[in-house]
C-alpha cells in the first residue's frame, strides 16, 4: 500500500472512532499522522526501510506498527475489527457532504440515526435543524446532500464506464455470430457520466449472441433476456443492454442509440423534410398518402451514409447533442476536431513535494516516455496545507531543481516551472507578486471556500485573472462529478474577464473534474478563449486523464487550435514569454 493510501486508512480511523466517540486524544493521533505523512518529503518506503519511521515527530510506537505492517500487506487487523464494529449504515452517511465523524455522532446518540433514510426522516420533521452545532442551514444542506446522493447513484463516470466497455466489447465482437458490434448512448457521444451501457449488434443469428451476453462473468442479476434485446446489471451496479439488428439495420440502430433525444429530432426532421423517415429501423421514402406501393429503404454501409443520404456531412458522435450540429452539417461547418495526438505535453501536474505520487524526476521521465514536448510542474500552494502545499522556501529549491534538470539534458521533455496557486478570499494570490515573477507560469485555483455565492465567487475568480502573473484558471467551478456540485458564478463574465486580459482557462481531464464544462467551451472558442488540457496528475497513470480531456474538447466543439498544449515548445515558450532556444 503506498503513502496516499496509508494516509486514506489513517484519517478513515480517525472518523470511525470519532463515530464511536473514542477517547480525542487517540483520535487526534490518527488525524495527525495522516497530516505527518502527507508533509512528509522523504519517500516513505526508504524510511520504513531504514528503521527511522519510529523518530518521525507525531509518529509514535503504536502508529509506526500500524504503518508499517500496512505498507507491507496492504491489511491491518485492527482497522477490519474497526470497520466491523461500526453499523455499515453510519459510514455510508459520510457520502453526505458536511457531515463528519463528529455530526454522525451526534444525529445518532441524540436522534437514533442511523441511515440515510432514518438521517432523511429526522430532517422532513426539522428534528436535526433543532440540535446544537445544526440549525436549518445545515438541514437543508443534508438534505440537499442526499436528493444529489440519489441521483448520483443511477450515473457512473465516462472513465469508469469505458473499462467496462473496453472488456465487454472485443469479446462480443469476436463472437463467430457477430457482423459488427459497437457501444452507443451517451458513452459513445463521450458525456461526462454515464447511465445505462448500449451495446448494437449486427447479426442473423441473435441467439448465441444473447446466451453469452446472460451468462458473461461479472454479471449481479439478469433484468431482460429476449430473442433481439437483453439487459444486465454488472457487479458495481451499472447497467448494460444489447440490441440485436438485422445486417442491414446495423447503422441506422447504432445512430439512432448514439444520438441524444434532440439530435434524433432534428435528424428527424431533416429526414422529412426531404420526404424522407428515419427510425432505427433504416431510412425510406415516406409513402404516397393514395398509393399502397412499397418502397425500398435506402441502404447504408457506413454512418457516413446515413448523414449522406440526408445532404450533411458526418456528424461525429461526439457532437450528437442537438446544439446546431446538424445545422453545421449542411452548411458543410463543423470543425475538425481534436485528436489526442495533437497533445504535445500538460502544465497542471503534482509531485511528492506536495500530494503527487511520483518524483520530479519520474514525472520528466514518463513525459519522455510518452513522447511529449514539455511537461509543466504545478505542485500546491502553501494554503492548500491539506496537501501539503509548497513555502516560499520550498517552491523557490523546486524552482532551481527544475532548472538544474532541464540543464543536465537528462529528459527529451523540457520542464516548466509553475504553481498552482490557491484563490484566497478576495481573489488575492496565495504568494506574493516578488515570487510568482520567479515561476513561468501560475495556474490559479480555488480550493476552499467553494460555497460562495455566486457574485462573490465571480468577483473572486475575475480578481485573479486581472493579476498580471496569472496564466490560467484550474478547474473553475471546483465540481467533482457524482460527489459535488459546482459553485456558483456567472461563467459568462469570468470568461469576458479571461479574454480581456488574455488569459486561459483549463479543461481539466480529471475524469471526476472535466472542468470547465465542455457546454461552455463552443460559445467561448468562437470569441477566442484558449483552453489548456491538463490531467491535474497526481500519478504517472493520470497522465492518462488526457484521453477524458480530449473527449470532454471534442464535445466543445474544439479543434487544436484552441488548445494551447496542442502548440509546439517554441511557441509555447513564446507565449509564456520565454527565451527561445537558438
Amino acid at each position: 500500500m503506498d503513502k496516499k493510501d496509508i494516509i486514506e486508512v489513517l484519517e478513515r480511523i480517525g472518523t470511525m472512532l470519532e463515530i464511536k466517540g473514542e477517547n480525542p486524544f487517540k483520535i487526534r493521533a490518527y488525524f495527525s499522522g495522516a497530516r505527518t505523512l502527507q508533509t512528509m518529503e522523504e519517500d516513505l518506503g526508504e524510511v520504513i526501510n531504514s528503521g527511522k519511521l519510529g523518530e518521525v515527530p507525531g509518529i509514535g510506537k503504536a502508529l509506526t506498527e500500524k504503518i508499517e505492517t500496512l505498507h507491507a500487506t496492504g491489511e491491518l487487523e485492527f482497522y477490519d475489527i474497526l470497520v466491523a464494529s461500526v453499523p455499515a449504515g453510519l459510514m455510508d452517511l459520510l457520502e453526505v457532504p458536511g457531515l463528519g465523524g463528529k455530526k454522525i455522532k451526534a444525529l445518532h446518540e441524540q436522534l437514533g440515526v442511523d441511515s440515510i433514510e432514518s438521517l432523511t426522516l429526522a430532517c422532513n420533521e426539522g428534528k436535526v435543524a433543532e440540535l446544537k452545532g445544526f440549525g436549518e442551514k445545515t438541514q437543508e444542506k443534508i438534505l440537499s446532500g442526499i436528493k444529489n446522493r440519489e441521483a448520483y447513484a443511477a450515473r457512473h463516470l465516462w472513465w469508469d464506464a469505458r473499462k467496462v466497455v473496453e472488456r465487454i466489447l472485443p469479446d462480443l465482437q469476436s463472437l463467430p455470430e457477430v457482423d459488427r458490434a459497437e457501444a452507443a448512448g451517451s458513452f459513445r457521444r463521450g458525456m461526462e457520466t454515464v447511465g445505462d451501457l448500449d451495446f448494437i449488434v449486427a447479426s442473423s443469428n441473435p441467439s448465441p449472441i444473447m446466451d453469452w451476453f446472460t451468462t458473461m462473468e461479472g454479471i449481479s442479476e439478469v433484468t431482460a433476456h429476449g430473442d433481439t434485446k437483453s439487459s444486465i446489471r454488472l457487479e458495481g451496479g451499472m447497467q448494460a443492454d444489447l440490441r440485436v439488428v438485422p445486417p442491414e439495420q446495423f447503422y441506422f440502430a447504432l445512430h439512432h442509440f448514439t444520438g441524444s433525444k434532440d439530435h434524433n429530432v432534428r435528424m428527424r426532421q431533416k429526414a422529412l423534410s426531404l420526404g424522407l423517415s428515419l427510425s432505427e429501423w433504416g431510412l425510406r421514402p415516406e409513402e404516397e398518402k393514395d398509393s399502397s406501393r412499397k418502397v425500398g429503404p435506402i441502404e447504408a454501409h457506413s454512418e457516413e451514409d446515413v448523414f449522406s443520404a440526408l445532404g450533411l456531412t458526418f456528424v461525429p458522435p461526439a457532437l450528437r447533442e442537438g446544439m446546431g450540429e446538424v445545422e453545421a452539417a449542411e452548411r458543410g461547418e463543423l470543425p475538425e476536431l481534436l485528436q489526442y495526438e495533437d497533445l504535445r505535453g500538460c502544465f497542471h501536474n503534482h509531485t511528492t513535494a506536495s500530494d503527487g505520487r511520483n518524483t520530479l524526476e519520474e514525472m520528466a521521465e514518463e513525459a519522455d516516455r510518452r513522447g511529449w514536448e514539455y511537461l509543466g510542474i504545478a505542485d500546491h500552494s502553501k494554503s492548500s496545507f491539506q496537501a501539503n502545499g509548497l513555502d516560499e522556501e520550498r517552491l523557490l529549491k523546486q524552482v532551481q531543481a527544475i532548472k538544474e534538470l532541464n540543464a543536465s539534458g537528462r529528459y527529451s521533455a523540457r520542464l516548466f516551472a509553475g504553481s498552482e496557486v490557491d484563490i484566497l478570499s478576495g481573489g488575492r494570490l496565495d504568494f506574493e507578486n516578488e515570487l510568482l515573477e520567479q515561476l513561468d507560469y501560475v495556474v490559479a485555483s480555488v480550493h476552499n471556500g467553494l460555497t460562495q455565492d455566486e457574485d462573490t465567487m465571480t468577483q473572486r475568480l475575475i480578481r485573479a485573472i486581472e493579476h498580471p502573473r496569472v496564466t490560467m484558471l484550474g478547474h473553475l467551478s471546483g465540481r467533482l462529478l457524482l460527489r459535488r456540485e459546482a459553485s456558483k458564478m456567472k461563467v459568462q463574465k469570468v470568461i469576458d474577464a479571461a479574454l480581456a486580459n488574455g488569459k486561459m482557462l483549463e479543461l481539466n481531464a480529471n475524469p471526476m473534474r472535466l472542468d470547465m464544462d465542455w457546454r461552455h467551451w463552443k460559445r467561448a472558442a468562437e470569441r477566442g478563449l484558449l483552453c489548456c488540457i491538463n490531467p491535474d496528475a497526481h500519478a504517472l497513470h493520470h497522465f492518462d486523464y488526457q484521453l477524458a480531456g480530449v473527449h470532454a474538447a471534442r464535445k466543445g466543439w474544439l479543434g487544436r487550435e484552441n488548445v494551447f498544449n496542442t502548440r509546439s515548445l517554441s511557441e509555447v515558450l513564446n507565449h509564456l514569454g520565454l527565451p527561445v532556444p537558438a
